[in-house]
């Protein structure tokens, strides 16, 4: 069978995804929580907030504004929510389909963003 008419990935498969979801669910969390620290902890000039171990961070400035961590906990949140949606749909099943084609998201496409419920073909129609 090819991998086109194929309509569900196999429980092997899934357990790769859930793999991969997990571990990115654990970073994001721990992430999270970095986030909200740094930006409840503005206020009192510790070091905590100003020599940050979150890549996001390290990637600007060291020391971002309350607002753009305010942004990038929102962010991060609303990435949890998705892979955690995720999670829901290897449970159910309905795993890597797309959502507007009905047809299975390669698994290159997933591992790369697990929490795709669109196809590369369905993305580009938008």
């Amino acid at each position: 069978m090819s991998q086109q008419e194929k309509t569900r990935y196999s429980p092997e498969e899934l357990q790769e995804f859930k793999d991969i979801i997990e571990k990115k669910l654990d970073e994001a969390r721990k992430d999270y929580e970095l986030l909200k620290n740094a930006f409840s902890n503005k206020d009192d000039h510790g070091t905590d907030d100003t020599s940050p171990t979150f890549k996001l961070l390290e990637e600007g400035s060291d020391v971002l504004s309350k607002e753009e961590t305010g942004q990038l906990a929102a962010r991060q949140k609303k990435f949890i929510e998705n892979l955690e949606a995720a999670m829901i749909r290897i449970q159910n099943n309905t795993y890597g389909i797309c959502r507007v084609t009905g047809k299975l998201i390669p698994k290159e496409r997933l591992r790369v963003v697990p929490h795709a419920t669109l196809s590369i073909e369905a993305k580009n129609m938008q």
